[in-house]
């Protein structure tokens, strides 16, 4: 399977220098102007390394690279940082949030490609594809939810509430952790609209049985345990 790197920078002239130097690479990308777009692209279809400038117009590459380190979801997501300041101290606080590696501007795109090879060979599994408990199981890359051999009808939401509680079971997750971890910047949702959700997921696994699987903890959220 080809590996698809997302390229995130507010600089058209970059992207496309990048765009061009990944193809003739033979490697998959798509492009985000800013963190907003980055962030729609990794919830639909999450690549396989992240390059992203220090300096975006809605929020700085480091904020998002932190929040993505702080989501389950993309904990373990590759970062290469790009960056116009090639400052010591700079260096050192782009690895220290958790990038990969750091790659100052200007740059040669054959480095640049050379450098993704590097980082994708380093963290090569370090990702899930696929979480699995008990026979139900999630396909991360095409966002399917499989019963065995069956393929249950889930809608997005639901799919990444799934991830979220089945990567960690046993875990008790707060409403207020949903929230910030399934609709992150998405402020009109409340505790209710996780209920429902919450409620329609269990509906959806019902014919297989495994909907007992998530429990309601009262007074605090949710757990997801084949054992209880």
């Amino acid at each position: 399977m080809r590996q698809k790197v997302l390229i995130v920078d507010d600089e058209p002239a970059i992207r496309e220098m990048v765009e061009f130097a990944l193809s003739r690479a033979g490697i998959d990308h798509v492009s985000a102007a800013d963190a907003g777009q980055a962030e729609q692209l990794i919830s639909q279809s999450p690549p396989d390394l992240l390059l992203l400038d220090w300096m975006l117009p809605d929020t700085s590459g480091i904020d998002l690279a932190c929040r993505l380190r702080g989501d389950t979801m993309t904990a373990e997501l590759p970062i290469i940082m790009l960056s116009a300041r090639g400052e010591e101290e700079d260096k050192v606080r782009g690895l220290e949030i958790g990038a990969d590696d750091y790659i100052t501007k200007p740059f040669s795109p054959k480095e640049l490609v050379a450098r993704i090879r590097a980082v994708l060979r380093r963290t090569a599994g370090r990702a899930l594809d696929e979480v699995e408990v008990g026979g139900l199981a999630l396909d991360i890359r095409s966002r399917r939810v499989m019963n065995d051999d069956a393929e249950l009808d889930v809608s997005q939401i639901e799919f990444d509430l799934l991830n979220v509680l089945m990567s960690n079971p046993d875990r008790v997750y707060s409403r207020a952790q949903l929230l910030d971890l399934v609709w992150r910047q998405n402020v009109n949702v409340g505790d209710r609209t996780i209920d429902v959700h919450i409620s329609a997921l269990r509906k959806a696994l019902e014919p297989t049985g495994r909907h007992r699987w998530i429990h309601t903890v009262r007074g605090i959220g949710y757990r997801f345990s084949p054992r209880h």
